[in-house]
């Protein structure tokens, strides 16, 4: 995978959209540039969950701008990821389009655990070491991170469905304070949290908050002398006592209080309340690494041979007990078909290697539903993908790898329109078919042979020596039944024997 001296992360939040610009110099990362803007994505959601035009006229915008920032750099070197908003919406596929088009860099949506993980890898990377577990809590527009992990290694992850801008909206929707409406707030927080209470229970001993909703709360806290430092429970009394006071969003005249945060800043200290009450928090320090600064680094630990979907991968295939030498079989074939026909069809190398990637874990965990039953294991197996917490994935990666698996065997019927001719789609599809159809004897007979996958315009053509299909009847007759399954799809794969071998 190649190196770059500089990486960019793209945070689509529900609140906010942030971008961060770092330099690599060797294993570290140095900030160049940031920039922040409060589209607030999540107060465009109508009751069907829909976006609406003024919230994606926000979002591209920003993203136009985001832009000019990134002109140059390449592909690789820029993650973008799109959080809760964009999770829930239901026109999010058709927004994605705009919104790619106008940043000029692909969009990953992640799951909330996934979020979970890559914001407590930017806390931990902008705080000091230390040996005991801490507690972390990201309040964002629409969702809520927390996670409990010693040193650089989360090991409880969770992604609760409440937000500043969602509860602002809900119970703060006239801008007016009350104390039923931060109570109702409050208590609502406190429901939702009860949910993940005592898993969390006992297994912390520092809070600390990150991203706008907790910094800013500290910063009022602090500069009203309501607190020394970071966020008491003590202090957050008497903030609400102040906004009650003050009695709208508007009016919230407070010491440290940015005009930009106060459309959502009632919602965010309800939710910080809740979360103190029901977790027994009494202090929380506040750290300056949050999603962004996770992307940055999880993005670095990529090119560094640390690739968290690599660890996770292996770590599925000893949660599901795949016959691991299966598996390699299964992938090496795969990809020696592969690479031939990514040349063919003119794929960079970028690219090829980024196919290559998704094509070896698809084969690696193409039997992970022999698990539930061995009748329709590969639709057992794409399930698991599709819906499974999978550390470092994004929603798109799993969903490819399920659509590869789902068509390792069986009728193609199903991916009509969803593949064109010709495309790296079709090669990896067809590559997996065959590397399991020639290793389903389960032996390293495979290992041996050279078979020669070529692709055009039209459709591909496998070339095998004359002896070699002559002395395997079950194999040729299975390699018929394929070319048919094809043609019945739309698509053309002939088989020819290679007299001069």
């Amino acid at each position: 995978m190649n190196e770059y001296t500089t990486l960019a992360a793209v945070d689509l939040g529900s609140n906010s959209f942030k971008l961060q610009v770092a330099r690599v110099v060797d294993d570290q990362l140095y900030p160049l540039d940031a920039l922040k803007e409060p589209v607030r994505l999540s107060a465009g959601l109508d009751p069907d969950k829909l976006l609406d035009g003024p919230s994606q006229t926000r979002a591209l915008a920003c993203l136009s701008r985001f832009n000019e920032r990134l002109r140059g750099l390449p592909q690789g070197a820029v993650r973008c990821v799109g959080t809760s908003a964009l999770r829930v919406a239901n026109n999010t596929p058709e927004f994605l389009r705009l919104a790619e088009a106008t940043l000029g860099y692909p969009i990953e949506i992640i799951a909330g655990r996934e979020e979970a993980r890559l914001v407590y890898i930017g806390v931990v990377h902008s705080l000091p070491a230390v040996e005991h577990p801490r507690l972390i809590i990201d309040i964002g527009g629409g969702s809520t991170e927390c996670v409990i992990g010693t040193g650089m290694v989360p090991q409880v992850m969770e992604s609760l469905h409440l937000g500043c801008v969602v509860y602002t909206r809900r119970f703060f929707g006239d801008g007016q304070i009350t104390r039923h409406s931060l109570h109702a707030a409050e208590i609502a927080a406190r429901a939702e949290a009860q949910t993940i209470v005592r898993t969390f229970a006992g297994k912390w001993n520092e809070a600390v908050g990150s991203s706008g909703t907790a910094r800013i709360i500290s910063d009022v806290l602090v500069q009203n002398g309501w607190a020394d430092q970071g966020i008491t429970r003590e202090g957050l009394v008497r903030l609400k006592e102040a906004m009650i006071q003050c009695g709208h969003q508007n009016r919230l005249e407070l010491a440290g209080m940015k005009p930009d945060r106060k459309p959502v800043f009632a919602g965010g200290v309800a939710i910080m309340s809740g979360l103190f009450a029901e977790f027994g928090i009494e202090r929380m320090t506040v750290a300056d690494g949050a999603l962004r600064e996770g992307v940055l680094w999880d993005l670095l630990g990529r090119f560094h041979h640390h690739d968290m979907r690599t660890a996770t991968v292996t770590q599925f295939m000893r949660r599901y007990h795949v016959d691991s030498r299966q598996a390699r079989r299964v992938c090496d074939l795969a990809l020696r078909l592969f690479q031939r026909a990514g040349h063919a069809l003119g794929i960079d190398t970028a690219g090829l290697t980024e196919h290559q990637h998704h094509l070896q874990w698809a084969a690696q965990l193409h039997e992970i539903g022999l698990s539930i039953a061995h009748s329709g294991y590969h639709k057992h197996s794409a399930y698991i993908l599709a819906n499974a917490d999978m550390p470092g994935f994004s929603q798109k990666d799993q969903t490819r790898m399920s659509m590869l698996v789902r068509m390792q065997r069986g009728s193609l019927d199903k991916l009509s329109g969803m593949i064109s001719m010709g495309s790296p789609a079709h090669a990896m599809v067809l590559a997996l078919r065959l590397a399991v159809l020639f290793n389903r004897s389960r032996s390293d007979v495979s290992q041996h042979l050279q078979p020669v996958l070529n692709f055009d315009p039209d459709g591909a053509d496998l070339r095998l020596p004359a002896t070699w299909l002559d002395s395997n009847p079950l194999t040729t007759a299975a390699l018929h039944e394929e070319s048919r399954i094809w043609k019945q799809a739309g698509f053309r794969m002939t088989v020819h024997p290679d007299e001069s071998t």
